[in-house]
């Protein structure tokens, strides 16, 4: 078994859409955004950043998983982790009937919820 998630929710009349996605050594990755029904990803090759609203940042290396919720959680980062080197990771998402698959944040949307966010790394 490479992941167990439970308890997840599934609008109902959800799509799926499952993408490869490629990123290129470096790459900060889609910016703040949530979706509307669960996510869930396996990392192929290289690194992916991981941070989910109210999880701490983590990296998941090539042979793991992820998995969000959907929903309200903001989705923070899912970039390459690696400076040298490219990642890939495919990812299934579950959409909510009439909603995009994918709804990026607006800094007002940030700032509301900023008490949610897990403590960032210090330098």
């Amino acid at each position: 078994m490479l992941q167990d998630a439970a308890p997840i929710s599934v609008p109902e009349g959800a799509s799926a859409m499952t993408l490869h996605v490629e990123w290129e050594p470096g790459d900060p990755g889609t910016p703040p955004h949530r979706h509307s029904g669960p996510a869930f990803g396996y990392v192929i090759e290289g690194a992916v950043r991981f941070e989910l609203e109210g999880e701490l940042e983590r990296v998941v290396e090539a042979g793991g998983t992820f998995w969000e919720p959907g929903g309200d959680p903001i989705h923070y980062q899912d970039g390459n982790a690696l400076a040298d080197a490219r990642t890939r990771f495919v990812v299934t998402m579950m959409c909510a009937p009439g909603k995009p698959m994918l709804e990026l944040v607006d800094a007002e949307g940030l700032e509301q919820r900023a008490h949610l966010r897990a403590p960032r790394p210090t330098d």
